[in-house]
């Protein structure tokens, strides 16, 4: 059995660093954009030796001292060890010794994968209505262990309901920015992974991404990052953000918010977060925010113009992210969050078929799992949250 115990946050980001990637959300410096929640850096030790981390925030019950325990996208421990139990449970008892009616967390493991081809198919199908309806390319026996184990374990799985959850997304579209060859004639030399190169990744695009990265360019459209947002920037991206909010219709953060997670996430590592830009002509006309952690490249958020939406700056812009991630080694370029959905009707549909056209593929993880530790606090805290 491991044990667990508060570590500094110094040390917290060090064992981040000295993995291949992590979530962005189990950074120090996400306590720091989450100021509203009560925060604790976590160590999972075998004997002295820190063998896992993870950043805890705590969300308190209204009107009493008993708080959720919510680790998202964490936390980063082994998810492939034969019994986790023995990191879970003592994860379990400290949550409670800190007053903790029950523990939230997302294992950042994938179950299913689907790949370009499998997506088109199943939105070009009537019948079809939701990835389920569509076979997976690719199942991960790795994270079908995890599944069954959390079961077992008695956590219980949240927001299944193929919509965004309240939480993290449990399915996002990915681009592989490396591949895995057969080495030597026939493949006996094993198999070797290398960084695939730009020509490859644009040549995976579909014609329209491929149209419109070009339209771009001849039109003039310049794209800038910078990991130092001006005032000036910030305020420009945030206009822009307002605006495609109001234009598809969901609730914007204040800007607040965003000089907050620049800043913080900006003060962990110099190449944690850049501010990005695409103008024609001297006019905004794509803004993104872009976060890599070890060898995994995210797109946040993002922010588009109505008008001058014939020169593709959305487009402009995700090239210029996707090529910065190559060249930074980055395995995979994240364009976070999709909905479940399939069906032409749907207004969420729009969202993966602009991100299909990139050619990556859409990748289902366990999702996030609850823990009851006071069965009525925890039953009082789930009514709460649906009648919000």
């Amino acid at each position: 059995m491991l044990s667990v115990r508060p570590i500094p946050e110094a040390t917290h980001l060090a064992f981040i660093a000295a993995q291949p990637s992590a979530s962005f959300l189990q950074t120090p410096a996400w306590a720091q954009v989450k100021s509203e929640w009560r925060a604790e850096s976590l160590g999972w030790f075998d004997g002295e030796e820190l063998v896992g981390a993870g950043l805890v925030l705590y969300r308190q019950l209204p009107k009493l001292r008993r708080f959720l325990a919510y680790l998202p996208e964490g936390p980063v421990i082994d998810w492939h060890a034969d019994d986790l139990a023995a990191a879970l449970t003592p994860l379990a008892v400290h949550a409670k010794k800190s007053g903790a009616f029950g523990v939230r967390m997302g294992p950042p493991v994938v179950t299913r994968r689907w790949d370009a081809a499998a997506i088109k198919g199943g939105l070009a199908d009537p019948a079809v209505r939701k990835l389920d309806d569509v076979a997976p390319t690719a199942r991960d026996a790795a994270g079908a262990r995890v599944v069954s184990q959390l079961h077992e374990l008695g956590w219980r799985p949240q927001g299944l309901d193929g919509g965004f959850a309240a939480g993290q997304p449990r399915h996002v579209f990915q681009i592989p920015l490396r591949v895995t060859e057969a080495d030597g004639p026939g493949g006996a030399g094993g198999a070797v992974t290398r960084q695939r190169t730009e020509v490859e990744v644009l040549a995976g695009m579909n014609q329209l991404w491929r149209r419109n990265i070009k339209r771009a360019d001849r039109d003039g459209v310049e794209v800038s990052q910078s990991s130092l947002a001006s005032p000036d920037d910030l305020a420009a991206f945030h206009a822009l953000y307002v605006h495609t909010a109001e234009r598809d219709h969901f609730t914007p953060r204040g800007i607040g918010y965003f000089r907050t997670m620049l800043a913080a996430l900006g003060a962990e590592s110099p190449d944690r977060i850049r501010l990005w830009q695409a103008r024609h002509e001297g006019d905004l006309v794509a803004a993104t925010i872009a976060i890599r952690v070890g060898d995994h490249a995210w797109y946040s958020y993002g922010a588009s113009s109505t008008e001058k939406r014939e020169v593709r700056g959305s487009n402009a812009i995700q090239w210029a992210m996707i090529r910065d991630a190559l060249a930074a080694g980055a395995s995979v370029y994240d364009l976070r969050g999709i909905t479940e959905t399939l069906d032409a009707d749907d207004p969420h549909a729009g969202l993966i078929q602009f991100k299909v056209g990139t050619g990556g593929e859409a990748v289902e993880y366990a999702g996030e799992w609850d823990l009851p530790l006071n069965r009525p606090l925890y039953r009082a805290f789930d009514l709460y949250m649906r009648r919000r």
